[in-house]
């Protein structure tokens, strides 16, 4: 099986994709660390965390929805390298007006266009793999790029916190920005060919082409989730489940990093090893748990794990405080990676298993349109609330409320 993957690594426009895709995950995810490094800069506020993060997620409802379309026009090699030497360009200048002008407005708005740029260049890629991978690799090659992106994420939160410690913020913004500018480098080595029907109007039309089409989106994809969530049983429960699950994380996103700094005394090196550790538990979680799957009910799984992890998140946060240690804290996130795990593979199976395979996309795309929405406002609600109450107190009551809503789901779904 391994070799199967070297022989199509050997292909020189697949292994430039592949590159090219690798460096800029790990890209994404150093962006993320060097942000909390930026924010404990300026201010150890929670709400001032959640605004900047926020600038990664309101392209998806901005730009994702009419992105699509200029894809399939655009030359999808371009718009890869494109997109990527445009976040490079961005990322090197956050530095410049953050440390030296002090402009802090700018940064928001540079952001803000280096995550848009980002929002075309996963769908390319994906668009691009049948075109440069023969029928009988597809799956193969889609899982090379799926487990690899997912170890370049896991690395760029490991080292992205060591080297904002180490180094600085203006390094890690730096070595971010040469993530980026290799992959546009990797990804304009490709040589294959494509029809492509850009034109110059098609740039000033995507700013107009925002507003009706993210109106459009919302009401489309209202529609049908209203459509999928009353179906049957088990995708009601499904994207209730869904919708729960990324409001607990928003809630939890800000509030849990401040908890780490301020217990373990470190801005972003202790905050990368916990996420590497976290994710880890969560893909061994998940290996066990698709081993079993079928033996037992989905939804009992999924309802039992969240409850477990919503007493164990009590445990972790009660008894880190009391013992604030680097490689405990590691230790317990790992356990809790793999308590979580059922929960993510379990939701995505029932909505594979319920929904109809002709219009999957449009439910998960849905799905992507409320799970954001869900996590957004509950970052912004825990991050106000961090202000008022430390975030040891809003992390034991996210806990507790998510006892309370997992008991009634346990109670309230077969």
């Amino acid at each position: 099986m391994v070799l199967k993957y070297f022989k199509i690594l050997a292909k020189r426009n697949f292994f430039c994709l592949w590159v090219g895709q690798i460096v800029s995950q790990f890209g994404d995810r150093l962006t993320q660390i060097a942000l909390v490094g930026l924010v404990s800069k300026v201010s150890m506020s929670s709400s001032h965390l959640a605004l900047i993060m926020s600038m990664a997620i309101i392209p998806v409802f901005i730009i994702s929805p009419i992105s699509g379309v200029y894809i399939d026009r655009w030359s999808k090699r371009k718009t890869m390298y494109t997109s990527d030497f445009l976040r490079g360009i961005f990322i090197l200048l956050i530095p410049i007006f953050f440390l030296k002008l002090k402009a802090f407005a700018v940064v928001y708005v540079l952001l803000f266009l280096s995550f848009s740029a980002g929002k075309f260049f996963t769908p390319a890629k994906m668009a691009f793999i049948p075109e440069i991978t023969k029928k009988k690799d597809i799956f193969l090659a889609n899982s090379l790029i799926s487990i690899t992106a997912t170890i370049a994420a896991i690395i760029g939160f490991g080292l992205g916190g060591i080297i904002v410690e180490k180094w600085g913020v203006s390094s890690a913004f730096g070595l971010d920005a040469a993530t980026f500018f290799i992959s546009a480098l990797a990804i304009f080595l490709i040589t294959a060919k494509e029809k492509s029907n850009f034109k110059v109007s098609d740039i000033t039309s995507i700013g107009k082409k925002v507003i009706s089409g993210v109106k459009q989106s919302f009401v489309q994809e209202f529609r049908d989730g209203l459509k999928y969530i009353f179906n049957s049983d088990e995708t009601k429960y499904a994207f209730k489940m869904f919708f729960f699950i990324f409001s607990y994380i928003g809630g939890l996103y800000v509030v849990f990093i401040r908890f780490i700094q301020e217990v373990l005394s470190s801005v972003t090196s202790d905050l990368g090893f916990i996420t590497v550790s976290l994710g880890a538990g969560i893909f061994l979680g998940s290996l066990i748990y698709g081993q079993i799957a079928n033996k037992f009910s989905v939804k009992k799984v999924i309802n039992l794990s969240l409850l477990l992890a919503s007493l164990y998140l009590v445990f972790f946060v009660v008894s880190l405080r009391a013992y604030p240690q680097t490689l405990y804290a590691i230790t317990l996130a790992f356990i809790f990676g793999i308590i979580t795990s059922p929960v993510f593979v379990g939701v995505n199976a029932l909505i594979h298993r319920e929904s109809d395979q002709k219009v999957l996309g449009r439910i998960f795309s849905g799905l992507e349109f409320t799970s954001h929405l869900g996590f957004l406002i509950s970052m912004f609600i825990c991050s106000a609330l961090a202000d008022f109450f430390n975030p040891f107190t809003i992390i034991v009551s996210l806990g507790i409320i998510g006892f309370f809503v997992s008991t009634i789901f346990i109670f309230t779904n077969d």
